[in-house]
């Protein structure tokens, strides 16, 4: 890569008329040979971005003093000898320049978009999966994928913070992804992100507009439906092909706004649907369906459980149909795709209880999944132990309380990111809404715990769903983030002390 230098980016900042003023201090051909936010990371050369609410000028000294070269940002410092570029929004300064500091050809990666307000990470996945079985027929490498569960790009692959990074992490995962010769990336594209410009200018082959219910409202979030929803649809001013749901009960808003694609693919259950699933069907969790549309007429099955799931499919095959991708791939990759932390089911060896892990935690996917469950087992009691965030997503405590109320004998509250808040307030508030809905419950705090508990409970046949955090390995409390175990192997820990239990006694 070309090492540009301080009035390089001076340069490209002042052309996009985001400049307030610098000072350089003499130093305009100083190589840029780094880019990052994160002051610990800074090293000799590298040009730093003051960016955040919770910035403090100690971050800027430490990244001078590690070697920072030039700073950017909305706020003068007034650092003596210390180039700085000031900016009117340093958010929109930020995707120039990763783009400039990463150098990524143009239309040397293909990228696929997907948001929606449930479904985004397996939807990503089953794209990976249906272009990875292309990929193997083709000669071509396995596709990147950026995910609310990990990041892959060639080089790396790391646990994800957030569900779409900034703007300077993406470029560099899409350098990585392009220097292992790498065409195609799925990636969750989040409200937060198409609101706060981390895509800004890239360009998606295709994006996917899954659905969309109302959640992330409050302060810190989106202040109300309207502006979550508009923040999704800006997606559609950077996407060549359009995959919407028409099952969505918004999609006549979604496809006017879809509009200004060059091409819209429809998919859904929904009669008109390009691509059209039918015959839907589900036998102890296997799901099988069809789907119809100009190039085919054929079966699928899905690897994981859940009927909902095929609005998923229906949005990976829209995607794979716009890429030309034989029906053929289709079928291999989605029969064999799964994810981590979604729709993991595990049994005791006495079959009475089944345990399934998902990270459902919005009014939407608390529906699906509880709906999903009664389907697959009508004979069993339904039991769950999930949370809500603190200081974010205020309507979840509700939505969930009188979904799972409507649906459980009994429920666990427990931890799930509680950061400002203490567990007891947020479970108390949750709680209301489960008595409102005539179900018992009781606040456990931690959650191996609660899990442990909802297990030994267990006195008739059971499914208890653990949800809210999937394959996750850290709480937010406070403003740290605390390593635990994922639900994952809490569930399997629990059912292994169950079973050995169980042995003793017969």
């Amino acid at each position: 890569m070309i090492n540009y230098v301080i009035e390089d980016y001076l340069k490209l900042l002042e052309d996009a008329g985001l400049t307030v003023s610098f000072r350089l201090f003499g130093r305009e051909k100083t190589p840029v040979t780094g880019l990052t936010y994160e002051s610990g990371k800074s090293a000799s050369g590298t040009l730093f971005v003051c960016k955040g609410a919770l910035f403090k000028e100690a971050y800027l000294r430490e990244a001078v003093d590690r070697g920072a070269v030039l700073y950017i940002s909305e706020t003068d410092y007034g650092l003596e000898d210390v180039p700085c570029i000031l900016v009117k929004n340093v958010r929109e300064a930020m995707p120039l320049l990763a783009r400039m500091y990463y150098q990524i050809p143009k239309g040397a990666l293909s990228c696929i978009g997907i948001t929606g307000t449930k479904g985004k990470t397996t939807t990503a996945y089953y794209v990976k999966a249906i272009f990875d079985e292309h990929a193997k027929h083709t000669g071509g490498r396995p596709m990147a994928c950026f995910t609310s569960v990990e990041l892959y790009d060639g080089k790396e692959r790391s646990p994800s913070r957030i569900t779409t990074p900034e703007s300077l992490e993406l470029y560099r995962h899409f350098r990585n992804a392009y220097d292992s010769g790498i065409s195609h990336v799925a990636m969750e594209v989040s409200s937060q992100a198409l609101k706060y410009g981390r895509v800004q200018g890239i360009s998606f082959d295709a994006g996917v507009f899954l659905n969309i219910s109302e959640d992330h409202i409050s302060p810190v979030e989106h202040k109300d439906f309207q502006d979550y929803f508009h923040s999704k649809l800006l997606l559609f001013r950077q996407v060549k092909t359009a995959c919407v749901n028409l099952d969505s009960p918004f999609s006549r808003t979604i496809l006017r706004h879809a509009a200004a694609a060059e091409r819209i693919v429809t998919f859904g259950t929904a009669p008109g649907a390009d691509i059209c699933g039918y015959d839907l069907k589900t036998d102890q969790g296997k799901v099988e369906f069809r789907v119809k549309c100009p190039a085919f007429d054929g079966a699928f099955s899905l690897a994981m459980h859940g009927i909902f799931n095929v609005e998923n499919a229906l949005a990976a095959i829209a995607v794979a149909y716009s890429f030309g991708i034989p029906v053929e791939d289709m079928q291999a990759g989605l029969s064999r795709a799964t994810v981590n932390g979604r729709m993991e089911e595990f049994q005791s060896r006495d079959g009475k209880i089944r345990a399934i892990v998902d990270f459902a935690h919005n009014g939407l996917s608390f529906e699906k999944i509880f709906e999903t469950v009664k389907l697959e087992y009508p004979d069993f009691q339904v039991t769950a132990v999930f949370g809500c965030p603190g200081g974010k997503a205020l309507n979840r405590r509700k939505d969930l309380g009188l979904v799972a109320g409507k649906y459980c004998s009994h429920v666990y509250l427990s931890t799930d990111d509680p950061g400002p808040e203490r567990v007891q307030d947020i479970c108390r508030e949750i709680g209301g809404y489960l008595k409102e809905a005539g179900c018992s419950y009781e606040c456990i705090p931690d959650r191996e715990e609660a899990v442990g508990k909802a297990v030994r409970d267990a006195e008739e046949k059971t499914v208890i769903l653990v949800l809210g955090k999937g394959s996750e390995t850290s709480q937010k409390v406070g403003h740290k983030d605390i390593a635990c175990r994922s639900d994952s192997e809490i569930v399997r820990d629990c059912l292994r002390k169950y079973d050995e239990l169980s042995r003793q006694q017969f």
